[in-house]
């Protein structure tokens, strides 16, 4: 697994060895990645990454985000609550030179509780598929103050999510097994209603 763009292109990130089958790690294929990057950059509905906050729900490797990273964003926070994504992401930011520019929380994506810090313009999601945890996710990440009026919030599934309103689906992409969907929250929406 490499970096496919940016800045930390051809980075070879941290091998994922056996992975952690009760953590349900599933990185996201550096084509997937790329694809959904080439979306966000050169979509229709602006680009949204560059000086971006970046939120990465259910981490894994930490690829998403570092892709951000390399492409422009400002921070990553990543969240994911197995020992061993934790090892993955943190082995993979010093690989990239960006500890100060991350911050990883242990954690249930599904329970964020309230953010301390500014919100992020730009969400990764990528929880296990067909579980149910994303709309969980959104929602906790949304009453928590986590993610910002007019963010984009990438959601990669295996089926098509249940989208919380007042949140619009905007694009919906099929990759394989994954289906890409960009979800945008409205500006004029209030995120810690839900």
């Amino acid at each position: 697994m490499r970096i496919v763009g940016g800045t930390f292109r051809g980075l070879k990130l941290a091998e994922l060895g056996q992975g952690d089958a009760a953590a349900h790690l599933r990185p996201t294929t550096d084509r997937v990645r790329e694809a959904v990057f080439n979306l966000l950059i050169n979509g229709n509905h602006g680009n949204p990454v560059p000086n971006a906050r970046v939120l990465d729900l259910f981490a894994g490797t930490g690829a998403l985000g570092l892709e951000a990273l390399s492409r422009g964003a400002d921070h990553v926070t990543f969240v994911d609550n197995g020992p061993k994504s934790q090892a993955l992401i943190r082995a993979n930011a010093e690989r990239a030179r960006v500890t100060d520019r991350v911050e990883i929380r242990r954690g249930d994506a599904t329970r964020l509780g309230g953010n301390g810090g500014q919100p992020h313009g730009l969400v990764f999601l990528d929880p296990p598929y067909a579980r149910r945890m994303g709309e969980k996710a959104v929602i906790s990440a949304l009453d928590g103050g986590w993610i910002a009026p007019d963010a984009m919030i990438v959601w990669e599934e295996s089926r098509p999510p249940d989208i919380p309103a007042p949140l619009v689906l905007i694009d919906q992409r099929k990759y394989g097994d994954s289906i890409i969907s960009l979800v945008r929250v409205p500006a004029g929406a209030s995120v810690s209603s839900f």
